[in-house]
């Protein structure tokens, strides 16, 4: 793509020059990562509360495996993709911890509404209402997250934010399951929204908008004119790594979100029994087992792959900018056949050995690649360069990839005569190949970020 010459010409220098380092004490930076932090997990709680909850939900309902496909993922990803993009330009000049704040608070509530579901329509009218609310936490994050943190621990700040993911699936995982076996799948909703409403109420009241900081670069930065939704457009367009990048992170993300709601429904179905006598012998039901055995398999390989990623990437990066896209796309070339053998292993141990090391390839990118998108977005658009990345991300990866994978698993179940279990492994691995087109546009985006960041 040819770069046009005066692309960043309504940006002012503020905009294009590194900021600073904050003018935060060490101790407040620490607090407001903490609070973000928190918020960007319970985000993932809400998310992922769900995927454990799907044979319960779908014996109590009557579900077949697109529609829980359906509530993990389009009917979540409906208004999220679309509401992110209006609320990130927002959050380009308004108060961003009041906007996160906000958000935590709708979709908490909705995430309760949805424990009162009697009928798939119901639910699936709460699941878009959880989406709206979660539309509004991660873009403006990302931003004030850049603004927290100084330039050199970038990718290490952004992967302390992505933390959040594998420790909401792991709590997500491990509550549910135990809150469903002990009170029911409509009880587990209930208890996961508390905690959003009340951290949404100490984010409105503590976190500062460093931008009303006159003595942060922020500050300046937001004091320059805006740039309009076109004009915005235009100026990410222009830089050729932007749409590889972003390309490459929806069609992980397409793997990750449409394997998430099967993966406890490939163990009930495919390990079953084992899943059962393992449970009784510890004085469990399977639900909670499963719960918290998964849980801990995503928390321990997620937040490993995390820190991994993000260390790495700040390491390598004092020498070559190109490790923040580099790491993510050998990363994903590899999850291929760790994955597969997982899902061919013979044992339920053996089984989650493997998915523990596909946690930590998958996890390595959460920093590398929004550092590399914050990158060689202007100060002024990071917000919208995030909310642009996330539309992708949503409506390839949590609109497209749960319902696809539920599709494929129904047609081989039921159109090929499979059986319930060997449909869904098989659906599973087929969708892990999508990796290989990750790879590729991550490859194609590497090679023009040097380009990008001196441009």
């Amino acid at each position: 793509m040819e770069r046009s010459p005066t692309a960043a010409a309504p940006l002012s220098a503020a905009d294009t020059a590194p900021p600073a380092t904050p003018v935060f004490s060490n101790g407040y930076r620490r607090y407001a990562m903490g609070v973000i932090l928190t918020i960007a997990t319970l985000n993932l709680v809400d998310r992922y509360v769900i995927n454990i909850l799907a044979e319960p939900i779908r014996n109590e309902l009557n579900l077949l495996d697109w529609q829980i496909g359906a509530l993990s993922g389009f009917a979540f990803a409906l208004f999220y993709t679309f509401l992110g993009l209006p609320i990130a330009r927002y959050a380009e000049v308004g108060h961003r911890p009041r906007i996160i704040a906000t958000a935590v608070v709708v979709w908490s509530g909705f995430t309760a509404l949805c424990g009162l579901a009697q009928s798939f329509t119901f639910l699936v009218l709460m699941r878009i209402g959880v989406g709206v609310g979660e539309a509004g936490c991660t873009p403006p994050s990302h931003s004030l997250v850049v603004d927290y943190a100084p330039p050199e621990k970038r990718a290490s700040a952004l992967a302390l934010f992505g933390m959040g993911a594998p420790l909401g699936g792991m709590l997500g995982m491990a509550i549910g399951g135990l809150v469903a076996d002990w009170l029911g799948w409509r009880a587990a909703f209930f208890v996961c929204a508390v905690p959003g409403i009340l951290a949404g109420i100490v984010a409105a009241l503590t976190l500062v908008e460093p931008r009303n900081r006159p003595d942060h670069p922020a500050a300046l930065a937001h004091a320059t004119p805006g740039v309009g939704w076109r004009e915005a457009l235009r100026i990410l367009s222009a830089k050729p790594t932007f749409w590889p990048l972003g390309l490459g992170i929806a069609l992980t993300a397409f793997i990750s979100y449409g394997h998430g709601p099967f993966t406890a429904s490939f163990f009930f179905r495919i390990h079953g029994p084992e899943v059962a006598a393992t449970a009784a012998s510890l004085g469990l039901e399977a639900a909670g087992f499963l719960g918290i055995v998964l849980g801990l398999m995503s928390g321990i390989g997620g937040i490993t792959g995390v820190l991994l990623g993000g260390w790495l990437a700040d390491r390598r990066a004092l020498t070559d900018k190109r490790a923040y896209i580099d790491i993510p796309a050998w990363a994903a070339l590899a999850s291929i056949p760790v994955y597969t053998v997982a899902l061919l292993a013979p044992s339920v141990p053996s089984a989650l050995g493997l998915l523990v090391l596909y946690q930590i390839l998958g996890a390595l990118q959460m920093g590398p690649v929004f550092a590399a998108a914050m990158s060689i977005a202007p100060p002024r658009l990071r917000a919208t360069a995030s909310a642009i990345i996330l539309f992708q991300v949503s409506l390839i990866g949590l609109g497209i990839g749960p319902v696809s994978v539920g599709a494929l698993s129904d047609y081989l179940a039921i159109g090929q005569g499979m059986g319930a279990g060997e449909g869904i492994r098989w659906a599973l691995i087929a969708s892990t190949f999508v990796a290989l087109f990750a790879f590729w546009l991550y490859r194609r985006a590497s090679r023009t970020m040097i380009g990008d960041l001196e441009g």
